[in-house]
């Protein structure tokens, strides 16, 4: 299996970071940035979507990414990330509960006591993306509907998606490769890392915080070959110029 973790685009969440009088977007949507982004990601995995003939290992994606399936979180600007790819390149567009950030749909208001919120409701998937596949559960109340995230439910999180990663497309015998696109969050990247290579989280030698940076839209490669995982790939952006290259 190839796994390709695709970072969503500039939201306004992002770009208001660091501007002490920006009030935090609970599910925050793209900015025109994010959307460009976005549309410039899918014009490069459509150009790059057939695999040329060619030989030895196909390491670097020069001779095309082959996707088989997309995978979204439901908040906004994941969703509204991958939508542009999916539906040009017409292969399997899923939602994926559980690649979702870290904490999940919350109220930013009071930073000591977050309060979950609904979330997008059926209605505005099916209008806003008639592509996509939907879990049967999501309805009209918001698919969130739950508290705040703890820090503990997060990596058992991850640990869970890895595993269903593997379950549902690692390798058969006889049967072509699976290449996967998630197209999910910073914050759980980490996790999946963590969670990928048995790290600790956020430990590094020296007591040093470890962090694995991702840009907007950036693609991070994994290969998943026998009992290997092979890293091929972190925060590739050269899909992207220079102005539209954002944290």
């Amino acid at each position: 299996m190839e796994l390709y973790f695709i970072r969503h685009g500039q939201s306004v969440n992002n770009a208001g970071w660091g501007d002490p009088n920006y009030q935090e977007n609970p599910d925050p949507p793209l900015t025109e940035i994010g959307r460009e982004q976005a549309q410039h990601l899918a014009n490069y995995l459509i150009r790059k979507q057939p695999i040329n003939e060619h030989t030895g290992w196909n390491v670097q994606n020069r001779h095309g990414f082959g996707l088989t399936h997309i995978y979204t979180s439901l908040m906004e600007r994941a969703a509204h990330t991958a939508a542009p790819t999916a539906q040009a390149l017409g292969v399997p567009f899923h939602v994926w509960k559980d690649i979702h950030e870290t904490g999940g749909i919350f109220s930013r208001e009071d930073k000591s006591n977050p309060t979950g919120l609904p979330g997008k409701t059926r209605a505005y998937f099916e209008q806003n993306f008639p592509t996509l596949s939907l879990p049967a559960d999501l309805d009209g109340t918001g698919w969130w509907n739950r508290p705040f995230e703890t820090d503990d439910e997060r990596q058992p999180r991850a640990e869970r998606v890895l595993a269903e990663l593997l379950a549902r497309h690692g390798d058969r015998e006889g049967q072509p490769v699976e290449r996967i696109a998630i197209v999910s969050h910073g914050g759980f990247f980490m996790h999946l890392m963590c969670a990928m290579l048995k790290l600790s989280w956020r430990q590094a030698a020296h007591d040093l915080k470890s962090w694995f940076l991702l840009s907007n839209c950036s693609i991070s490669r994994f290969d998943f070959m026998g009992n290997e995982v092979i890293i091929s790939y972190l925060n590739r952006t050269d899909h992207l110029p220079d102005n539209l290259i954002t944290g």
